[in-house]
């Protein structure tokens, strides 16, 4: 299998080369990218850099083009489309069917990913996507189960990546409405969950503080508490007399105990979530991995992964907590 790892700027994209990546995915510094961050993403010029190394080693650079373009300004979407193929993407990850038709018509030679916002979860779906566009690749979203995953892999026409490690989404992506409830800003448009402009901090009188999207209190955090990324889905708010995290808790997804499972089902690439993560997070995380998914190499139905794998990984994990997620439902 693949180890597709996340770069949100050169440090981690080199980070991610050192450590073992089979390749790494970036984005542009606009809205076409669904980690608009301020102060992430890559100039051209970066991307050149990050683009020369990576082929030297003879890894791969996906771009990730995976918002929602707004029917006003598909002429952006389409130049980043002509960007990547210019700068030598080796694919481009999208979800817009108006920017992979483009895509697929002006770049043919450039292959297509279909992105995890896309949202496609069957067999039917993907086969859409492939006979109309191309998809050469398709990234499934974290709602289904392993069964589930192990089903599609089964029908599906075209090869199959899903998330191995990273924050979790609660939503099937490219479908969530929660903070353009609270902001207006769409995250599937917008590029980011909490757009900067809206998230206000507060210090308390205890030495605690307080974050607001777009005035709504979403969490009070304690002075000995660390403060993760204020999204609404992992906020905590008071139900019936009672505060805790009402729709999702801080946690990881972390499937390193199904690689063996994964593998036997087809899964070509595992994919590790963090653009927005610093270059330390991506070196410990893509290393772990690649011993993980090294090992399992000619290993038989005894393995299983390492304590100090396990350990590195919970370090690295929001709240510090790992879970499997919808992959350890029961219902198929």
């Amino acid at each position: 299998m693949e180890l597709v790892c996340p770069a949100g700027n050169l440090p981690a994209l080199e980070a991610a080369l050192e450590a073992g990546a089979d390749a790494v995915y970036t984005g542009f510094r606009d809205q076409t990218n669904a980690r608009a961050f301020p102060g992430l993403n890559f100039t051209d010029a970066e991307l050149e850099r990050g683009l020369s190394r990576a082929h030297a080693l003879g890894r791969k650079v996906f771009i990730a083009l995976n918002t929602y373009a707004e029917a006003s300004k598909l002429a952006e979407w389409r130049r980043a489309v002509d960007r990547a193929a210019d700068l030598g993407a080796d694919a481009i990850i999208a979800a817009d069917m108006a920017v992979l038709d483009y895509a697929s018509s002006r770049h043919p030679g450039l292959p297509r990913h279909l992105s995890v916002q896309g949202s496609a979860t069957t067999a039917p779906a993907l086969a859409y996507m492939h006979e109309r566009f191309g998809i050469a690749r398709a990234v499934l979203p974290r709602v289904l189960s392993i069964q589930q995953v192990e089903r599609v892999c089964d029908a599906a026409p075209v090869p199959l990546e899903v998330f191995g490690f990273g924050s979790l989404c609660i939503m099937v992506e490219g479908r969530c409405q929660l903070s353009s409830y609270v902001t207006g800003a769409s995250p599937n448009r917008h590029g980011v969950c909490s757009p900067a402009s809206f998230v206000r901090w507060e210090e308390q009188a205890d030495g605690g503080r307080s974050v607001r999207l777009n005035g709504v209190l979403i969490d009070r955090f304690a002075s000995s508490e660390a403060a993760g990324y204020p999204t609404v889905c992992k906020g905590r708010y008071e139900v019936r007399g009672e505060v805790f995290h009402a729709l999702e808790e801080p946690t990881s997804l972390n499937t390193i105990d199904l690689l063996p499972r994964l593998r036997a089902a087809g899964v070509v690439a595992v994919k590790i979530e963090g653009r927005q993560r610093g270059a330390a997070y991506v070196r410990q995380v893509a290393s772990t991995w690649r011993a993980a998914i090294d090992s399992l190499r000619g290993a038989g139905p005894e393995w299983a992964p390492r304590p100090a794998w396990q350990q590195a990984l919970a370090a690295h994990a929001e709240g510090h907590q790992t879970t499997l997620g919808p992959y350890h439902r029961a219902w198929h």
